[in-house]
């Protein structure tokens, strides 16, 4: 696993309860602050489609 150049976002100032994001060679990992062991990795179209998904309240309902 490479070293990845984690960032967070500015809207987080100096909270430790975020979400960090970092991409290296095509991969985006994702970690929480709180528990930055635990990563996920997607690809860059996978996330874009969660994103638009969200925004467009598609998993407004899921249980």
């Amino acid at each position: 696993m490479s070293t990845y150049q984690w960032r967070k976002s500015s809207y987080s100032a100096d909270a430790s309860n975020c979400v960090n994001v970092a991409a290296d060679s095509g991969v985006i990992a994702i970690r929480e602050s709180d528990e930055p062991e635990a990563v996920l990795t997607t690809t860059p179209a996978a996330l874009r489609s969660f994103i638009r998904g969200t925004k467009a309240g598609r998993l407004d309902h899921v249980k």
